[in-house]
């Protein structure tokens, strides 16, 4: 979104609260259920000193930068009105503490789970771009073709998809009919799980494109099953208005 868009979505969330209106949410009062099935929001965390060196991160345990610190709790104020009923989230700190600061607003309490933690990189871990580019070419530049990798001698993909899937949707079958489970992630997981969930092909994934920091991505439970609503949003969305709505 441009910079006029995201100043034009804070005055209008703005001049609702104003009104005494809640924030529109997909066309319902962001305090309301939206009566359209169970919500999914795949949370990425906030930004640390890793993700501005571009290191791969991995399982590496990262802390939050004062940046990073700064978007969750404004990202957080803004999933706060859509009223999560369970927040889930991967247990390293850099997530953990993302999901904290909605805890903070929302008095739900945080369910951490380890099958959530980035794809695991094995020797990248640690390593900038250009550093792997550097000592295994090769292997990086068949993982930028979408071929099965084990980056670093770790996970591939699909194993990352294989252990996030179930936890997203175990907690998904808990919701109530109508219910919102917000789930604090990594930019990878986060991809591989919506890829599963959506039964797209592995090879297909990386179409997603990635969430920068403290973004997220919205699933929606359809008749023919999940489907993705938002990718890489950072504002509340707009009614979506049409034939194919």
């Amino acid at each position: 979104m441009t910079a006029a868009g995201t100043e034009a979505a804070a005055t209008s969330a703005t001049g609702d609260a104003q009104a005494g209106r809640q924030p529109t949410v997909a066309g319902v009062e962001a305090g309301e259920k939206p009566g359209r099935g169970r919500r999914v929001i795949l949370w990425r965390h906030g930004q640390t000193s890793w993700n501005v060196d571009r290191r791969f991160q991995g399982t590496t345990d990262v802390e939050l930068t004062e940046t990073g610190i700064g978007q969750a709790r404004r990202a957080a104020r803004l999933l706060a009105s859509l009223k999560p009923d369970v927040i889930v989230a991967s247990d390293l700190q850099r997530a953990a503490n993302t999901a904290a600061e909605l805890s903070t607003l929302t008095g739900i309490d945080v369910i951490h789970d380890e099958g959530l933690r980035e794809t695991y990189a094995g020797v990248w871990q640690g390593l900038t771009h250009e550093e792997i580019i550097a000592q295994y070419g090769n292997e990086y530049a068949a993982w930028k073709r979408g071929e099965p990798v084990r980056r670093g001698g770790g996970e591939l993909e699909t194993e990352v998809a294989d252990r996030a899937a179930p936890v997203v949707l175990r907690h998904a079958d808990k919701l109530p009919e109508d219910g919102t489970l917000v789930v604090v992630s990594h930019g990878g997981t986060i991809r591989t799980t919506i890829g599963r969930l959506l039964g797209l092909e592995s090879r297909h994934w990386e179409s997603l494109g990635g969430l920068s920091n403290c973004c997220w991505s919205v699933l929606g439970e359809g008749a023919r099953g999940w489907r993705l609503l938002e990718h890489n949003a950072g504002t509340l969305p707009e009614p979506v208005l049409g034939d194919d709505d």
